[in-house]
């Protein structure tokens, strides 16, 4: 369920990008959790920030616009509606999920399956943009054959073609390998060549073609690797 394609790991996602930064200058502000991009004489700045209450409202107000944090499975954006109206406490504390100890996970064909450790972050530029996660099994770089991918990002589509899921990706990256891991992999549908660019702008190298199982759509699809 993690890839992306919808976050998703998982996406229609992400945007084109804006010309990459250097790797040096990309750690260096990614190491204070902001990336700042200079684009035509412009500072748009944005960051990673957790889930929490004073960015809810923003995030609710993109769920109500359409957009969705799966695009696989289009019923989340109204099943988090629900669930922020029931218990918004409860559900910013399950979108970090260090344990894995949360509801388990449905995937696209209603499959239940358990929960892995894992988390999210919103992309904020001072409203919400979009949301990156990040999930792992603790101890080993391998990921069980229904997670598509340890990373996905999904970009509000009002806010895509700015390079927001690129600068959130280089964000993120330093936090994968404070978990221990060597890499990460993510994937895209052959045809999603935005998301393919924001990856290969974090150094991702194609590790491999495959076919994507039924529950996810079943699309010729490319695996990448960021090699950290």
């Amino acid at each position: 369920m993690f890839d992306c394609e919808a976050l998703q790991a998982h996406s229609n996602s992400a945007a084109a990008d804006i010309p990459t930064l250097t790797s040096t200058f990309i750690d260096s502000l990614a190491s204070r959790g902001k990336i700042i991009n200079c684009f035509n004489a412009r500072v748009i700045a944005t960051e990673l920030v957790w889930p929490q209450q004073e960015y809810l409202a923003s995030y609710a107000d993109a769920l109500r616009r359409g957009w969705s944090p799966d695009n696989l499975r289009l019923a989340v954006k109204d099943e988090e509606l629900a669930a922020i109206e029931q218990d918004a406490a409860l559900f910013l504390e399950r979108k970090v999920d260090r344990e894995g100890v949360g509801p388990p996970i449905i995937l696209p064909d209603g499959t239940v399956i358990n929960r892995l450790p894992g988390y999210h972050r919103w992309m904020w530029d001072g409203e919400f943009c979009g949301s990156i996660g990040f999930r792992w099994q603790p101890g080993t770089n391998d990921l069980p054959p229904y997670v598509m991918g340890h990373i996905g990002f999904s970009v509000v589509p009002w806010k895509r073609r700015r390079g927001y899921a690129t600068r959130a990706l280089a964000a993120l990256l330093p936090e994968c390998r404070a978990e221990g891991l060597d890499y990460v992999e993510l994937t895209t549908d052959e045809t999603n060549t935005a998301s393919q660019q924001v990856i290969i702008a974090n150094g991702g190298k194609l590790h491999e073609r495959f076919v994507k199982p039924p529950q996810y759509g079943g699309a010729p699809s490319m695996r990448f690797r960021i090699y950290l």
